[in-house]
């Protein structure tokens, strides 16, 4: 069976993208998202269409102070990843993303209402991943607590 994710018309996937608060503001500005400290890796998985809520768990990096939030969210715009040099010895990959008008949402209040959150306990495990998917419900409950007001 032939390998249809890379079609434009592929269904639209879920993601979170965790970045600190100063990061996720450098991309909205930007228009862009990285992750895994500017590897390519994760990014490649992205395709246009994809749709990508920011949670920050820190104002800034890497000590700034805790946060808690979704901060952001977009949808993918970019084909592929590309390549930018910020400095002569770091060159991190971005992926485009259009981002949307929102509110930032702390997390502790829809702990319970999120599946990918198996364990309310340790609910700050998962984000570890960095970039990871997510069911569409989920993103859906997230973004509408990231309604402007």
């Amino acid at each position: 069976m032939a390998d249809t994710s890379t079609s434009p018309s592929h269904a639209p996937r879920s993601w979170v993208n965790t970045v600190s608060l100063d990061h996720v503001r450098r991309g909205v500005d930007g228009g862009f998202t990285q992750a895994d400290h500017g590897a390519r890796t994760r990014l490649s998985r992205l395709r246009p269409g994809d749709r990508l809520v920011f949670y920050s768990p820190r104002q800034s990096y890497p000590e700034g102070d805790p946060l808690q939030a979704f901060t952001a969210h977009g949808v993918v715009t970019g084909e592929e990843p590309y390549q930018v040099e910020v400095s002569d010895t770091f060159h991190p990959w971005r992926m485009a993303i259009a981002f949307a008008p929102s509110a930032q949402a702390p997390i502790r209040p829809l702990l319970g209402e999120l599946g990918f959150i198996k364990d309310p306990a340790k609910w700050g495990f998962v984000f570890r991943r960095g970039l990871f998917e997510i069911p569409a419900d989920d993103f859906d409950t997230v973004i509408a607590a990231m309604k402007p007001a």
